[in-house]
């Protein structure tokens, strides 16, 4: 009894210099319709503590993870195969972003179904779809601390799409590597998006998607018949609360601690099961022949641009994840009146199986489908003319090897391109035929050899076009042993 008293008195002393408790009594008393204490309901609770599993277990892994391209790598080898139970922690941070990017989409289709995102709560959906779209975020960013060779040539991609739209392409680009190519600089933007931005942006729309919820109330369950209307919706809302409403804990409550404790296990259980994902293979731009898969969230993106023609890639890219947000943000602006039961809006439900279908259709052929996209914007910048005027077919074979094996990644010709290695355009004065050709085989510097990833005809044909390299009026590179010709 003494050890109770105790407590109480503690708490008392709590209670009265922090109001903590009042303050958390205000949503656990917080009265919703009693239809509405239905399974139906947990996939928002579900959500929440995936959130906070995702936050604990980030910041253990980020007391090991080193954010930096020479050590980032091997801290994830280190948490595989060293660390305690690093593997684990790992495995759990992996399933439970599946998880809350699976159990988030689950939830917006049963608000929608239910009509919830109706009047009065339009604000309420604009808030939770802005939470999608922000885990959508930070699922992306935590693959790319993979850094791993899907992570290296996933972002090449997304790169390669950010830098076509129109005039902003560049300096989008800029902004996301933080650069003109994949650097140091790069992976200590997406851990700051992924650890800092991302997650105090989700922090507050998770506090304003609360607010709502308790300002508007939980949605009642849809009885068919009952619409939806401007002038008498919410003075019927209040009248059935207080009429039949039970207070959410913990009548409500109930389920939705079932429905967190279920969702927590399976993470926990899918974890042991089937372990971490990845790290796979050290980043190398020097391996091409690379075919990166994302996480099954974005699968049904990757099956479609690998399915749909060439020629309406850049339109689809561009235009489409455009007009599908907007109209994910338009629907309770579009639909925010009138019926809410499912049953009695075929149209709409129709709408949501074409979407579900084609997306789980899409995402099953993401597994299998190839894809070579069109890496041109991120490193095949195209080749100034000046550089192709009268050259020779050997020479214009080698333009298109050092286009195509991605060398404008690390190398500026006329003034664009990566800054990691030196500029090329006078290439040809400061390394003759046989350095050249060393230096593309052996690599040396921060160039990676190259040796195995050339035949020797590209070899040639590289060299060749290297050769022309230089300024008009400037001779080219020769050995000690080899005389000066005119105009060479």
């Amino acid at each position: 009894m003494r050890s109770v008293a105790r407590l109480q008195a503690i708490a008392s002393w709590l209670e009265s210099r922090t109001g903590l408790g009042a303050v958390i009594a205000v949503p656990m008393a917080h009265r919703v319709p009693r239809n509405t204490a239905s399974w139906a309901y947990v996939f928002g609770s579900a959500t929440l503590i995936l959130f906070a599993m995702q936050i604990a277990t980030g910041i253990c892994l980020a007391l090991v993870y080193v954010p930096s391209p020479d050590q980032a790598y091997d801290s994830l080898e280190y948490l595989n195969y060293q660390a305690a139970l690093g593997w684990y922690l790992r495995a759990v941070h992996f399933w439970g972003s599946n998880a809350m990017v699976l159990v988030m989409t689950l939830h917006m289709i049963q608000v929608f179904l239910w009509g919830a995102h109706k009047y009065p709560r339009e604000l309420t959906w604009v808030a939770g779809c802005l939470l999608f779209l922000c885990t959508l975020g930070m699922a992306f960013t935590g693959q790319i601390l993979r850094w791993d060779q899907d992570a290296y040539w996933g972002l090449g991609i997304g790169a390669s799409i950010a830098s076509r739209v129109p005039y902003l392409g560049s300096a989008v680009v800029q902004t996301l590597l933080g650069g003109p190519i994949i650097a140091g600089r790069t992976l200590s933007r997406f851990f700051t998006l992924h650890v800092f931005v991302i997650p105090g942006v989700l922090i507050g729309l998770v506090g304003l998607h609360l607010w709502l919820v308790l300002r508007l109330g939980i949605n009642e369950w849809p009885m068919p018949g009952r619409l939806v209307d401007r002038e008498t919706y919410r003075r019927r809302y209040e009248a059935q609360v207080e009429e039949d409403g039970v207070p959410f804990f913990p009548d409500a409550a109930r389920k939705d601690m079932v429905g967190m404790g279920v969702v927590v296990l399976v993470v926990l259980l899918c974890a042991a099961v089937f372990g971490p994902d990845g790290p796979r293979g050290v980043p190398n731009p020097t391996i091409i022949d690379t075919a990166p898969k994302p996480d099954f969230y974005f699968l049904a993106l990757y099956a479609l641009f690998a399915l749909i023609p060439p020629w309406i890639e850049e339109a689809v890219l561009l235009v489409g994840p455009v007009v599908a947000i907007g109209l994910l943000f338009a629907v309770p602006f579009l639909a925010g009146t009138g019926e809410k039961n499912w049953k009695r809006r075929p149209m709409a439900v129709l709408g949501l199986l074409l979407i579900v279908l084609t997306v789980v259709t899409l995402a099953g052929l993401g597994v299998i489908v190839p894809w070579s996209p069109v890496m041109d914007a991120w490193t095949g910048l195209p080749t100034p003319t000046r550089f192709l005027t009268g050259r020779t077919p050997l020479e214009l074979q080698g333009a298109l090897v050092l286009q195509n094996k991605q060398c404008r990644n690390c190398h500026a010709l006329g003034g664009e391109g990566g800054q990691r290695g030196p500029a090329l355009d006078d290439v040809a004065t400061r390394q003759t035929q046989d350095q050249l050709i060393r230096q593309v085989l052996q690599g040396g510097g921060n160039m990676p050899a190259y040796g195995k990833n050339l035949t020797p005809a590209e070899v040639t044909a590289v060299v060749a076009f290297m050769q022309t390299l230089r300024p008009p009026n400037q001779a080219a590179a020769r050995t000690a042993a080899e005389p000066a010709t005119p105009g060479r």
